[in-house]
């Protein structure tokens, strides 16, 4: 090895770590722990539940403050379920990441990313991803991919003394370059710290909560302002009980728990899916494979197995013999061998006494061959895909014949001119075709059949053979229709929207139309997830909605993936689809009960404040409706399994139940209010009175959309409403409960009033939920009409 590249000797490494020249990078899961208790603990609704306990603490009522123990939950609750998928990422995201080779004193040595220090010199080789900011100093027909960072496809040549960035890979070739930025220096810090970050940012579930939050906000502001100033204008009122009144007035108009349970959700699904050996590195991606129409599946390394073996050599000369020493000495100049080339070496040892090179091709996937052009009249050779390399006749429709078996068949063959010319291969000899075998994953067949039971459409896009692709997806017990060659394909336009769409199984598709592919299936409205572990399925993998990478695949594509199968088993997707159900379906009937609560709580106050009456509930009281019939619900529900397909339409599905079943409540507690109370001045038993119908009232109605909510019911969810009304019936019946919320059932005509309120109630929720189910079905066939009438 040449002295300038035998790298950085172990003192010197030394030296540079002594003075912090390494890269040290910020932390994989976005957040140090401090800023996980701080974002959990300083929230709006902490501060708001934390100003109106002091208010209660001022009055003397320490009891009537319980609803401040939701600022421990919320908080204990968050930071808890935060560390853990903090610490399950941190953990996941050391396996899953690019660990380079290095040159020091004078040997390679694979390390973490951590471990580069400032002038160590990096090996790279086909789908190594540039790790810190460099400058290429030795290069071997190196081409890097840098669309990561320009947004262009096209390789790029790199020569000694080029910079390189890190985020870029490398497509074919071989090289070394010299760290020259690591650290919060190095692009890679950027990269880093997005990558695998703890964050709901572009989430369209989170989009949808966070619109509705600020319609709620609006509204809180001004319907606050005025209980406020009706609560301390009630005449013959202590300060104390007005505080009181105002406090159960603004308590349940804060949906509390909505955005800590949706974080729990999808933290929680972190740490399911981390215990699968799946590293999500976006968390919106756990809901993006929920909302998937379309799964794009390369074959090699998905629905194959890396590992290839040479199955037998078809020789096309009257000597086998010559053709094992050309792959002998082939296999001795590959300095980076694709799987291709490595089944082949298995078989054939290299060459003991290598010729000399004087040109080489790498392998790329979009011209489909390599090839090695060697001194003294050894000759030019090329090793390919033979219907890309010989185009036509008799010899080609042999290998497609072994092709349709499943079978990988590659041509040896010979060439006239070097095989680094602009016109290489031209003229080729055949030489002979290499026949490899593929072992498909043990999972693949089971998992294929699973998405297609879920209606989830599969398209297998290949590199490989049409024919073998075809042969392969056929064998897994996948019903295709025809197989399509990717180079019989039209430029992007409408007619190839169309074919990528009904088509199913490609061939022959290059990195680019793979991108293509995926923006065509998205035109037509589809959400598209992409599996693959090689560098030709980078750009596809970062265009799709979900790009999903195997572990053992190139750096590349684990870089740019937003899931990544750490122990490669495709069958893990499966529960990655349950996973996202269970929350996109879970968060949204959490989303339901809050904002039903809010809903109520601001119609009540709005229409009690108008009418300038005094606020019927206490703030314990309030606290007790809030925990039984939304919080303690809201939280199983928000852990239960979900197999319901995500759809487009949260926010309007959230509210159409909110709304209609917020006002329902609010309504049958105002009603049984004003009638059992009345107007004017009323003495403190009558007021005790009134209050308790009207919570009665209130509690049936609203325990009612919990039922609604909880379908369809399972033994748990039918428990969950039948424990509800069981516990609201003993906090009724039993004395001691009665006098610690204040309540009073001595009137029987009070109490019929409110219990029979509460049956209208229900029966309206039940009502608006078949009128809104009847909607939402007819919905599509009335959309179908209107564009007929159009058209």
């Amino acid at each position: 090895m040449p002295t300038e590249l035998r790298g950085l000797t172990s003192t010197e490494v030394a030296e540079r770590v002594a003075a912090g020249k390494v890269n040290t990078l910020p932390s994989r899961s976005g957040r140090s722990t401090w800023d996980i208790v701080r974002a959990n603990v300083f929230t709006r609704v902490n501060g708001i539940l934390f100003v109106l306990f002091c208010l209660v603490v001022v009055t003397g009522h320490l009891l009537q403050g319980a609803f401040g123990l939701l600022i421990i939950a919320n908080s204990i609750v968050g930071i808890v379920q935060e560390l853990r998928a903090k610490r399950t990422l941190d953990n996941l995201a050391v396996v899953g990441e690019a660990h380079p080779i290095v040159l020091r004193d004078g040997e390679r040595r694979r390390i973490s990313r951590d471990e580069v220090v400032l002038d160590d010199l990096i090996a790279v080789a086909p789908g190594d991803q540039v790790v810190v900011d460099g400058a290429v100093v030795a290069a071997d027909y190196l081409e890097l991919d840098e669309s990561l960072l320009t947004g262009e496809a096209d390789p790029v040549a790199k020569r000694p003394g080029d910079p390189v960035l890190s985020g870029a890979y490398v497509i074919a070739g071989t090289g070394t370059y010299r760290a020259e930025k690591v650290g919060a220096d190095a692009y890679a810090a950027q990269l880093t710290e997005q990558a695998a970050k703890f964050t709901l940012v572009s989430s369209e579930l989170r989009q949808g909560i966070n619109k509705i939050l600020r319609i709620v906000s609006y509204l809180l502001f001004p319907v606050g302002a005025l209980a406020i100033y009706v609560q301390f204008n009630q005449p013959d009122t202590t300060w104390q009980e007005s505080v009181l009144r105002m406090v159960a007035v603004l308590v349940p108009m804060v949906p509390e728990g909505l955005v800590l349970l949706t974080s729990m959700a999808f933290a929680l699904g972190i740490i399911r899916l981390g215990r699968r050996q799946c590293l999500v590195n976006e968390l919106p991606a756990i809901e993006g494979l929920a909302r998937v129409s379309v799964v794009c599946a390369d074959k090699t390394g998905t629905l194959t197995q890396n590992a290839m073996t040479l199955g037998e050599i078809i020789d096309l000369t009257d000597d086998p013999d010559r053709t094992r020493r050309i792959l002998a000495q082939l296999v001795a100049a590959d300095p980076a061998p694709n799987a291709s080339m490595q089944a082949i070496a298995e078989a054939i040892d290299p060459a003991a006494e290598p010729w000399q090179m004087t040109a080489r091709a790498p392998f790329t996937s979009a011209k489909k061959w390599s090839g090695i052009s060697f001194t003294n009249g050894e000759g030019h050779w090329v090793l390919g895909a033979p219907d890309v390399l010989a185009g036509g006749g008799r010899l080609v429709r042999r290998a497609e014949e072994i092709s349709a078996t499943g079978r990988r068949v590659l041509l040896l063959a010979e060439c006239q001119t070097r095989v680094d010319s602009p016109d290489a291969p031209g003229p080729l000899s055949p030489i002979a075709l290499l026949v490899l075998d593929q072992l498909m994953r043990p999972d693949a067949a089971e998992t294929m059949a699973y998405f297609q039971d879920q209606g989830v459409e599969l398209k297998v896009i290949s590199g490989d053979n049409a024919a073998s692709v075809g042969a392969v997806t056929r064998s897994l017990g996948v019903k295709i229709g025809d197989v399509i060659d990717a180079r019989t394909l039209p430029a992007p336009s409408e007619e190839f929207d169309r074919l990528v769409d009904e088509a199913d199984v490609f061939g022959r598709v290059t990195p680019e139309q793979k991108r293509q592919m995926v923006d065509a299936l998205q035109s037509r409205g589809h959400s598209v997830a992409m599996t693959g572990d090689g560098v030709n399925d980078v750009l596809a993998l970062k265009d799709a909605d979900l790009g999903v990478a195997m572990g053992s695949g190139a750096p590349a594509t684990r870089a740019v993936a937003q899931i990544v199968l750490l122990d490669d088993r495709f069958a893990t997707l499966p529960h990655v689809v349950a996973e996202g159900r269970r929350v996109i379906g879970n968060v949204e009937r959490v989303a339901k009960l809050f904002l039903t609560k809010t809903i109520y709580a601001i119609t009540l106050a709005l229409v009690i404040g108008l009418m300038g009456l005094p606020n019927p509930f206490l703030p314990l009281q309030m606290t007790v409706v809030g925990w039984f019939t939304i919080g303690i619900p809201a939280f199983l529900l928000s852990l239960a399994p979900n197999r319901e397909r995500a759809r487009p339409g949260f926010v309007w599905r959230t509210l159409a139940v909110a709304i209609p079943g917020g006002l329902i409540v609010a309504g049958a507690a105002i009603i049984t209010y004003v009638v059992t109370r009345g107007f004017g001045d009323v003495s403190d038993k009558a007021e005790t009175q009134a209050s308790t119908a009207t919570l009665i009232a209130l509690i049936m109605t609203a325990t009612w959309v919990l039922s609604i909510v909880a379908r369809p019911y399972h033994w748990w969810r039918l428990g969950l409403v039948a424990f509800a009304y069981g516990f609201y019936f003993l906090v009724f019946f039993l004395p001691f409960a009665r006098r610690l919320l204040e309540l009073d059932i001595s009137d029987p005509y009070e109490i019929t009033f409110g219990v029979v309120a509460g049956l209208i109630g229900m029966g309206l929720v039940e009502l608006t939920w078949w009128v809104t189910k009847a909607i939402r079905r007819e919905r599509p066939r009335i959309w179908a009409q209107r564009k007929d009438a159009i058209a």
